[in-house]
């Protein structure tokens, strides 16, 4: 049918006879339609035989920009993919990713589910169902496929979705309008959804549409062709009539329908239908079956029109010099191809205002409106535009919408409905898929410890920096605080006041001893060694000192080798206070060759021999792999741990390895001399003493690699103070006791005494 309408356009008139002209005949410059791609498409292979430009207002499809196929084809409205690009940003604009798809069941639902499935998935959205309708034609099958139609219905009813886009052409619009509409008629429950459709839906002046309930489709969000009502267009619509114009059979057939009446006086027709007065106002016809207002599609034809107008002018004025008396005899010698160049080139403003011009591929520029539908109980309905899709913008920045403007189903109980697949997940989780399901639909997982995501569905959780933290929700990193033992907190400056209170005593012992150094206890015991001892025991306390405060270079470099040092000569102290105890008794035996190794020779032998071993040791740690300041982002969640690396942790052990070796000797020696008949006799002080120092650093090395931070510095300090401490009592207290409390047992006559 639509290859005969277009050769009988170049017809001679009233004769279909193709291809033959009669001398009086009009040439065909242009034609304008159609509405449908089918339509277009076919005309347009007729049409690009004679090369006659045709201005299609109707549905773009992407295969019509093939200038090869229809070189002669003209587009009053953008290319359809535009519009999917919208409805894509659109969708995102409201975080709609779980829609359902409608399409009628024929090559153009095809066509539309081939472009639109690939490129919702590409941008992260989903469709939870493709409803094809079928296409009512004829009454006989309109029963039929309605019923067919109704099985499909409950997919519709799904509560997850909210969204639903439909392919706006007149076929998937009937059949969805009709099955909404009749839904009661089959005791089925109404839908109610956000439609968004293409910019091919129009209500047409069918008698069927006076009974359809519009607001179905109320908040329905549509992309129309951008439309612009010219001046003095409802006056037009007002004072149309079917007499305006005669021999147009479309008014008149249009009347006739629209009031049923009829405007022929044949008297057989007059007694089945009432005659048409003619007088009848168009604006008292239902909205759905006739708009007032200037539609996207007529707003295409009126600037189809006027661009072939244009045209013609620009030819007419181009052959202005050889101009004829009569422009129409003029005309009547040009050919179809001669107003393709001027065609494409034209540019003007039409009498709303607007520039109209092609583009290189004889598309229009222009852009769509988003339309936003509110009904109303009558059943009138307005078209608001609420939005401007221009696809010659920026990518991302297509699409501008004014939410404000927007009404939505008012069963809705958000502003905004939901129409996804499951919650959003919140920040602090991340998305898992579901077996089996779209990549729309997934499971909310927390983030694992020291990870984090700071915003809502997000595809996998980060790691926080080094020097950071997640949160409880695990939504933020937050800064780690530097950890390290400084004396202004109360652990600190307990340490502090302990060893300045243990030196203060050590300095009172040594000069306690000082002061009596005459006394037989003194004397008994070897004042040399006592002095080395109490020296070494106030520089014990005091290097715990170095273990407070920042760690820097230094310190790291002082801490461990001045506390092994000085521990060494304390305990080489010790060890050589019992050997020469042993040796005094063992030297009072007749005949005992032991006199000759008496003396401050031996005992200051066995300190200096075991002293530099201990810093031979520590010399070669310095030399090979020495402590430094280090700042440990992973052992604490929260915190940056400043310490001091001990460099080589093998050299380190080494250190106290070989303290605990003199300890034991010590403790072995001074535990076999423990009963030796002594007024004075130390041993069993130091076996007591020794037993101690043995306990608390046996304790410290489980306690030590147990703790983290600024508590394993805190259990050395600990450890330091209070083996220095134990020697410090068990071996000096019980001689001050006697020196300052009971002087009377300081003496020779006491010593005498003893058998």
């Amino acid at each position: 049918m639509t290859y005969k309408a277009t050769l009988s356009l170049s017809s001679p008139q009233h004769r279909f006879i193709p291809n033959y002209r009669c001398g009086s005949q009009n040439n065909l410059t242009a034609v304008i339609g159609g509405l449908l791609f089918e339509t277009s498409a076919n005309a347009a292979t007729i049409l690009a035989i004679y090369k006659i430009p045709q201005l299609t207002f109707g549905t773009f499809s992407p295969a019509q920009s093939d200038k090869m196929l229809y070189p002669s084809l003209y587009q009053m409205v953008p290319n359809e993919v535009y519009q999917y690009v919208g409805v894509v940003r659109l969708l995102h604009h409201f975080q709609w990713t779980w829609i359902g798809l409608i399409a009628v069941d024929d090559d153009n639902g095809d066509r539309f589910l081939r472009t639109v499935v690939p490129l919702l998935s590409q941008n992260g959205i989903c469709y939870a169902f493709i409803l094809r309708t079928t296409q009512l034609t004829y009454a006989a099958e309109t029963a039929d496929s309605l019923l067919k139609q109704v099985q499909s219905y409950p997919v519709l009813m799904d509560n997850a979705v909210n969204a639903c886009f439909v392919h706006g052409e007149h076929p998937s619009m009937s059949a969805l309008s009709a099955l909404l509409f009749s839904a009661p008629l089959f005791s089925l429950p109404p839908v109610w959804k956000v439609w968004i459709v293409t910019s091919q839906w129009n209500f047409q002046s069918i008698n069927i549409q006076r009974l359809w309930d519009v607001q179905d489709f109320h908040g329905a969000l549509s992309f129309t062709v951008h439309t612009k009502e010219p001046p003095g267009f409802q006056t037009f619509v007002e004072t149309l009539d079917p007499s305006w114009a005669k021999g147009d059979g479309f008014i008149q057939n249009f009347w006739e329908q629209a009031f049923d009446c009829s405007l022929n006086t044949d008297i057989g027709s007059a007694e089945s239908m009432t005659s048409c007065s003619g007088e009848e106002k168009l604006h008292n016809l239902p909205t759905p079956f006739f708009e007032m207002s200037m539609t996207g599609h007529s707003y295409n034809v009126y600037n189809a029109v006027y661009a072939v107008a244009h045209a013609l002018h620009a030819i007419y004025v181009s052959r202005s010099t050889v101009r004829r008396s009569s422009g129409r005899q003029e005309f009547q010698n040009m050919h179809p191809w001669q107003i393709h160049p001027f065609l494409r080139s034209v540019t003007f403003n039409n009498s709303a205002g607007e520039t109209v011009r092609f583009d290189q591929n004889g598309e229009l520029v222009a852009g769509f409106d988003v339309t936003n539908w509110v009904t109303f109980s009558n059943g009138s309905f307005l078209r608001v535009k609420v939005g401007r899709l221009d696809p010659r913008a920026s990518p991302g920045q297509e699409l501008t919408i004014n939410d404000d403007q927007i009404v939505l189903q008012r069963t809705f109980n958000q502003v905004v409905p939901l129409s996804v697949c499951n919650d959003n997940c919140y920040s602090g989780s991340s998305r898992k898929k579901k077996e089996g399901k779209p990549f729309c639909c997934y499971e909310c997982v927390p983030c694992p410890e020291g990870m984090i995501s700071d915003q809502e569905d997000a595809d996998a959780c980060v790691q926080c920096p080094e020097d950071q933290y997640p949160n409880k929700q695990h939504s933020q990193c937050i800064p780690k605080t530097i950890s390290y033992l400084t004396a202004k907190e109360a652990l600190g400056l307990i340490f502090i006041l302990l060893a300045i209170s243990f030196s203060l005593i050590t300095a009172s012992v040594l000069g306690t001893f000082m002061k009596h150094q005459d006394t037989p206890i003194v004397k008994a015991n070897n004042r040399s060694l006592t002095y080395t001892l109490l020296i070494s025991l106030l520089l014990c306390f005091l290097c715990s000192l170095l273990f407070i405060g920042r760690p820097g270079r230094v310190t790291c470099l002082l801490r461990q080798t001045a506390f092994g040092i000085v521990f060494s000569v304390a305990l080489s102290s010790v060890l050589a206070k019992t050997i020469t105890v042993v040796l005094a008794f063992m030297a009072t035996k007749p005949g005992s060759r032991m006199r000759k190794w008496l003396g401050t020779r031996l005992a200051s032998s066995i300190i200096l021999s075991c002293s530099l071993i201990q810093i031979g040791i520590c010399t070669v740690w310095l030399n090979m792999s020495p402590p430094f300041p280090e700042m440990d982002m992973h052992s604490l969640n929260q915190e940056i741990i400043l310490k001091c690396n001990e460099g080589s942790a093998s050299l380190f052990y080494c250190v106290l390895g070989y303290m605990g070796f003199l300890a034991i000797v010590s403790f072995a020696v001074a535990f076999q001399a423990r009963k030796l008949p002594d007024t004075f006799n130390e041993a069993k002080f130091i076996t007591f003493s020794m037993l101690v120092f043995c306990s608390v650093w046996l304790s410290f090395v489980p306690t030590y690699l147990s703790t983290k931070g600024k508590y394993m510095v805190a259990v050395e300090i600990f450890s330091i103070l209070s083996s220095s401490a134990g020697l410090l009592g068990c071996i000096f207290f019980p001689k001050c006791y006697i020196i300052v409390l009971r002087p009377s047992l300081n003496s020779k006559e006491q010593l005498r005494r003893k058998k």
